[in-house]
């Protein structure tokens, strides 16, 4: 009250002592002005708000309304006119600025956070100090640490004079413990019990999670969203007249525990009755009938109601009607207890897009962006093109985040533009993967690759591998869009040598160097084929401990082999992203055929499936399936070449088995690989909690499969099985990758790995 009082006091001084030297001037012309006081400011601040100029007249009136007018500036705390003749004077006396802000105490937020907060209240470094800010500037900062739960914190301020006429703002905040919810209690239910209805709101009481969730502390926009959510969790079910009656929050008096506690109706259980469409229906009746979620005989459901009115508005936005309006108006009939509703359609003005508008794409040229746009300019508004074209601009990998806005044409009704707006990602990366196991030992890879090289949208890279196992020397060019329509091509050349020493897999090396180019045709929006062409030369070398069938493919075959072999593959994918996908499937055949008349010939086919399912109810959670079959062997009187058996075991396979590992063994226990494999995958994947830039992904996992050899039986109990956990960290420094699996079904003699990782380079 008393700092108040004396800022009431001295601003009414303050005025006082500015009327009477207005009172006390004799009116004259103003021959020169004068600026005395400024010390931070110009003199020119004063004359750009000052209402006088020179040649003009001076009287009591004007004198008083140019002092008005320098306080309301709130530069100046004192503000004078004199006469010196015909000469007028302005006397100020500034403001302090403020020199430093210091906060102590603060340890639920950053020092920064709350200047930020101070900031929007008027309060900050070289500011002008205004001691009728600094009540805002408490309540600031209360009001950032009650909607932590922090309703006892208590923040004082102290202000210490500098020179220079600059002062010292300190905030010495006194946090307190967090005020936790004591109890939620729900009056009026009948049909459902307190615990079924507070599972549909997300505050509620301490548990043993609420530390890391922070659910129990009392947020007043929280309360709001979960009595909508306890809203809708009746509507759903039938009871269109339920009604919260109130709701009261109260607090302890030592601020530590808080009560809630709400009054509901919970009404009759509805039925809908029939369903009516009314309005300028441009589509067909029956067209829009079949989109209804909501049916007669139904229990009334908001959610289908208004999910039935946003997929009549999607279907006419997909003709260009982008502002089509549908409005589901009720008739209840409280005796039978029937809700009759009828669709009101007014599809509006038919829209087409003027412009399609790219920006954020610094590297990347306009044209990349264009080309991946199922939207054009000058044709009709559709939803659903714009749906896809966020989605392939999405999946082309080059843009971290993709944001399109189709805002009106300024005075027009019937058009819009569509505004891309790109975060482009690093595209360059140097890989470089390191892992360890006790029969490989240490291996290192590197690889260098751009996938949008100058921002053409091609991609172009380079691959070295070291490791023990496997030394590869490669360079792959792909161009995406080789034809205007979609077709691309790519160029490979290769050096790829094995040596199977230090694995688990029987002994033989391979010295293979090979060219080959591809091409990739786009058949509609979701699906299309590869076809790749590839010659190969191939030098293998064995020893006296490689098993007897490897010697014996050496002694018919030779040394030293040629393989022309085509690549062919159909995949149809519907994800929604290649780099964050939540939901969506892909699926993909793929053959490989080596070709008479070279040397080797043989086939290897492969199916890949994968599902990923999002639950609407956690948009955050996402499930995902993947299984994959292979079966291979020779034609033409000609075994399949053991270097192109299938394996089994590690990253990318089934985690907690090394590498390679499992499938069919020789006498002295070293892998053979086999010709049928089959893997599968379960995952939940989700964020890292806190984590909003979508760069770090957790998830557990189970792999089972494994792979069998020449005239082994497929059976259920060969299988292997792991669990584990899994991270994919995006980081700056490049991509993180890290499994820890547990082998769940085994067999005496596998070979087991628990951790593996990978680091990578991104610049």
């Amino acid at each position: 009250m008393l700092p108040r009082l004396f800022q009431s006091l001295a601003f009414f001084a303050g005025m006082l002592a500015a009327a009477l030297p207005a009172q006390a001037v004799q009116p004259f012309t103003i021959r020169d002005i004068r600026v005395e006081g400024v010390q931070r400011t110009e003199a020119g601040t004063v004359f750009t708000y000052l209402p006088l100029k020179v040649g003009d007249r001076i009287d009591d009136e004007k004198s008083a309304r140019a002092i008005k007018a320098l306080y309301a500036t709130g530069f100046y705390s004192d503000v004078r006119l004199e006469a010196d003749g015909d000469v007028l004077i302005v006397f100020v006396q500034e403001r302090p600025a403020i020199a430093q802000i210091d906060i102590e105490g603060a340890k639920e937020f950053t020092k920064d956070n709350l200047k930020d907060g101070l900031k929007q209240a008027g309060i900050a470094e070289a500011k002008i100090y205004d001691k009728s800010l600094l009540d805002r500037a408490e309540k600031e900062i209360k009001r950032q640490y009650t909607s932590r739960g922090y309703y006892g914190a208590k923040v004082t301020t102290t202000v210490t004079p500098l020179e220079r006429n600059r002062v010292s703002l300190r905030f010495d905040i006194e946090e307190g413990d967090v005020t936790k919810i004591a109890d939620i209690n729900i009056i009026g239910a009948k049909d459902f019990s307190e615990r079924e209805l507070l599972r549909t709101m997300k505050l509620t009481t301490p548990g043993w999670l609420t530390w890391w969730t922070k659910d129990d502390q009392y947020s007043k926009q929280q309360l709001t969203a979960d009595l909508e959510s306890l809203r809708s969790h009746y509507l759903n079910k039938g009871y269109l007249e339920f009604n919260i009656e109130s709701t009261q929050v109260s607090i302890t008096p030592d601020r530590e525990k808080i009560y809630i506690t709400i009054v509901i109706t919970e009404g009759p259980v509805y039925r809908l009755g029939d369903i009516k469409l009314a309005g300028d229906l441009i589509v067909k009746e029956e067209e829009l009938r079949a989109l209804l979620l909501a049916k007669p005989g139904d229990t009334f459901s908001r959610e289908k109601i208004v999910d039935s009115s946003k997929r009549i508005t999607d279907r006419l936005g997909n003709d260009g009607y982008s502002f089509a309006n549908v409005n589901p108006v009720p008739e209840v009939d409280r005796e039978k207890r029937l809700a009759v509703f009828t669709f009101f359609v007014d599809p509006g003005r038919r829209v087409y897009v003027r412009r399609v508008n790219v920006a954020g794409n610094q590297k990347t040229q306009d044209e990349v962006v264009r080309r991946e746009m199922r939207q054009l300019e000058s044709s009709w508004y559709s939803l659903e093109k714009i749906s896809r074209s966020k989605e392939r601009l999405q999946r082309t990998g080059y843009f971290q985040e993709v944001n399109i806005e189709t805002p009106a044409v300024p005075g027009t009704s019937d058009q819009v533009d569509v505004n891309v707006n790109v975060t482009e990602r690093n595209t360059g990366q140097f890989t470089f993967g390191l892992g360890y196991s006790g029969a490989e030992g240490v291996t290192l890879q590197a690889s260098v690759s751009q996938s949008n090289i100058l921002g053409t949208g091609n991609l172009l890279a380079f691959q070295v591998n070291n490791g023990e196992v496997n030394k590869v020397y490669s360079f792959t060019y792909m161009n995406p869009y080789w034809t205007a329509d979609g077709v691309a091509r790519g160029f490979d050349f290769f050096r790829r040598d094995v040596n199977t020493q230090s694995l688990s897999v029987a002994d033989y090396r391979t010295y293979s160097t090979g060219a080959g180019m591809r091409f990739g045709v786009p058949i509609s929006e979701y699906d299309g084929f590869q076809l790749g062409f590839t010659y190969e030369i191939t030098k293998l070398a064995i020893d006296a401990f490689s098993p007897i069938r490897y010697q014996q493919f050496v002694n018919e075959f030779g040394e030293k082999s040629d393989t022309f072999r085509t690549n062919f593959a159909f995949a149809r994918d519907t994800r929604d992203s290649l780099i964050w996908p939540t939901r969506g499937t892909y699926n993909e055949f793929a053959l490989e055929v080596g070709l008479p008349p070279a040397d080797l010939t043989y086939y290897r086919a492969t199916f890949q499936t994968q599902y990923l399912w999002t639950p609407e109810r956690f948009p955050w959670l996402t499930f995902f399936a993947n299984a994959e079959f292979g079966l291979a062997d020779g034609y033409k009187d000609k075994p399949l070449p053991f270097f192109k058996n299938f394996y089994a075991g590690g990253t990318g396979s089934i985690r907690g088995f090394e590498s390679a590992s499992l499938g069919p063994k020789d006498i002295n226990g070293d892998n053979l690989g086999g010709d049928r494999r089959f893997v599968a995958n379960f995952e939940v994947l989700f964020p890292m909690p806190g984590n909003k830039e979508k760069n770090v992904r957790l998830g557990a996992f189970m792999d089972m499969g494994n792979v069998w050899g020449p005239g082994e039986k497929i059976r259920t109990q060969d299988l292997r099985a792991s669990v584990g956990a899994a991270v994919a960290w995006d980081s700056p420094m490049g991509p993180l990758r890290f499994s820890l699996g547990y082998p769940i079904k085994k067999q005496e003699g596998d070979l087991t790995e628990r951790f593996q990782f990978q680091l990578g380079k991104i610049f």
